[in-house]
This record gives C-alpha cells, structure tokens and sequence, in this order.
C-alpha cells in the first residue's frame, strides 16, 4: 500500500451527489511514496510464465532504473463486482446472474470476499463483503432492470471507496460488467482513476456492447481505435504493453492520454470509460457475447489476478507530475509485459516561508 506524503492534491470526489464545489481539497503527507505495480508476464503462445525473480525484472521510471521488491505472499483478495442494471442490459443479466458460482472460485479464491453492486440511475450496493457463497447468489439474484441510465463512473467511484476500507494486506479487484459508456454520473473518470490509484485498486471490465449490438442491432464495424495516430506505433522491443489480448496489443503507447487525464487536462473527451480504468491500473478489458463467453471471461480475469507479480519500489524522484513507468525482463525481451503504464503525484505546494515572500 502506498504512504503519500502528497500536497494540494487534486479533488477527490467521496461522495457520489456531492457537488465538487463543495469539496474541501484532501491533503496528504508522508516521507514516502511506496509505489505498487501488479506485473503479468506470458510467452509468445499466451501462457503464463512463473517462477521469475526480483533480479529478472527491471522498472523504469521516467526512464530511470529502480531499485524494487518482489512481493511472493499470497495477498486474499477483496473483490468488488459492479453490474450494469438499467432497462438497456435486462435481456444480459440473466446470463449475468448463471455466473454468479463462478466468481468466487475463479477470482477470488478460497480466502477471498466478494461485495455486489448494481448501477442504473442509481448505485445499490446489493451484497456487502462476504465469503458466503449463498449471500453472494442471493445479491446476483437482485441484480433487476430499472432505471434509463447506467451511472458507470460512479459506480466505479462506490467500488473503489468500499475496497479503499478494506485490510492493507488484502489484493483489490474491481470487475465492471457494463456498456463502455458512462450516461449520467456525478464524477467523472478523471476522478475514479485518482482514487483507484491511490488505493491500489485494480479494475476490470467485462464489456456487453458486443452483446448487446448482437441482440438489439445489425452487426455494426468495429468502434474506432480510440488513441490518436500520433501516440500510436509499436513500442521499442522489451518495452511495457498494457494489454495481453489480441485486441488490446496494437493500442500503442497508452502513456499521453493517461498523463492527460491525470494532469487534469480541461475539456478531455473519455469515449469509453472501461478502457481508462483497465489501461490506467493495469486490468484487463474482455467482451463476450454469451454466456460461455461471459464465463471465458471470467476465468481470463482470475487467471490473471492469481499470475501475477506484485513489485513494489520508491521512486528515487518525488517530482511532481506524471511518471511514466517501463517494466521489462532484459534476459527475455520477447516475453510479453502488462503493468500500469504510470503513476501520477500531485505537485507540492509551496512552503510557507515562500508563500510570505
């Protein structure tokens, strides 16, 4: 977990209907920022590859090499699982609801605790954190159609906040089941993506526009490639990708437009809020269009929550700003690398003795 010893940061949204200009801007201060980065690593057939050590791996940041540790303890993991519920996803959450005995196996574990939200135009926390398996069933079951929006950032923002309350010592995981898009929220991913990475919350997605274009419309071209051309291209080889599927592997460098967002850049367009979440915190974003794709997904999701490294380091430079990130295995440059592409720490303010001059 990371001690901040930030200042004058950026505002952080708590509450969901709290309007920002009633919010007091947080202030963090500690002597260290302990920075965690979830690593996957495959091999050029897509499996899994285990057994590397501290020595194998080498992080960048902002191109500077970091002294890190390795953390091999088996972390519980406290999973939170938000669903969309509008009247757009009622013929989707019957599948939804037949996967309600898979989480707990594939995701969270034997020693895991699963919370159950369902978001339309509002956002109901359904099941609190619990490792029952019939409590989790029974929260799947009140998963209903209702409302006309499906408020995904701010559902994001409420799992983000119950697993922020959670043990140091236990992994979080967020997975959203949902539409790309977010229709009505109250904050925005900017504010979601602050909060997932000072809590060390790792986000998911399961996306049902692929579905839902199957059951509502005419096949449709695939959506545009979101990263402008400029930031597109292959990266330099043994450099971080932030993706392991076919599909996330030509995004190019995600960096820019996640500095972008964390810089508060004004007027920033976000067409597909899953994308931000998975790319920022280094998830996974997965489609499926039935029920046994739906549960594909799922277990690509545990696989990979369950492979992964944790490398932990302190920056040797506390500047602020964005910090790009670059993680690497230099003995096995063909091996494929997801992680977090970077981490934000908001500039300090000025000292009180230069604040009188």
């Amino acid at each position: 977990m990371r001690k901040l010893w930030l200042a004058a940061i950026p505002v952080l949204v708590t509450g969901l209907l709290i309007a920002q200009d009633q919010i007091e801007t947080p202030i963090f201060r500690s002597d260290v920022v302990n920075v965690q980065v979830p690593v996957s690593v495959r091999d050029s057939k897509g499996d899994f590859v285990n057994g590397l050590a501290p020595v194998d791996f080498q992080l960048l940041d902002q191109g500077v090499p970091q002294p890190i540790k390795l953390d091999v303890a088996a972390h519980p993991i406290s999973l939170v699982i938000a669903v969309q519920t509008d009247q757009t996803a009622r013929q989707i959450l019957t599948t939804v609801q037949k996967t309600a005995s898979i989480f707990g196996p594939l995701v969270a574990g034997e020693t895991g605790e699963i919370a159950i939200i369902g978001f339309d135009t509002y956002v109901r926390v359904h099941t609190p954190f619990t490792s029952n398996q019939e409590e989790i069933k029974a929260g799947f079951a009140k998963l209903k159609p209702q409302g006309s929006l499906h408020k995904l950032d701010d559902a994001a923002m409420e799992g983000v906040r119950m697993l922020k309350n959670r043990g140091k010592d236990r992994k979080k995981v967020l997975i959203l089941i949902s539409e790309t898009r977010d229709k009505g929220s109250a904050v925005t991913p900017r504010d979601v993506a602050t909060q997932a990475e000072f809590t060390d919350v790792q986000i998911y997605a399961v996306s049902m526009n692929h579905l839902l274009n199957q059951l509502t419309t005419k096949a449709e071209p695939n959506r545009p490639n979101p990263v402008p051309p400029e930031f597109r291209g292959n990266l330099p080889m043994g450099t971080m990708q932030t993706g392991t599927t076919d599909a996330q592997t030509n995004m190019g460098n995600y960096a820019p437009i996640v500095k972008e967002i964390y810089a508060l850049v004004k007027g920033i367009f976000v067409d597909n809020s899953l994308e931000v979440y998975t790319k920022l915190t280094g998830g996974l974003e997965q489609n499926f269009v039935s029920l046994s794709g739906l549960e594909d997904a799922v277990h690509r999701i545990g696989e990979e929550v369950h492979s992964q490294y944790l490398l932990t380091f302190a920056p040797t430079s506390q500047e602020g700003g964005y910090h790009e990130i670059t993680v690497i295995v230099p003995t096995a440059p063909n091996l494929k690398i997801a992680a977090r592409p970077g981490y934000w720490i908001a500039p300090r303010g000025p000292s009180k003795d230069a604040a009188k001059k």
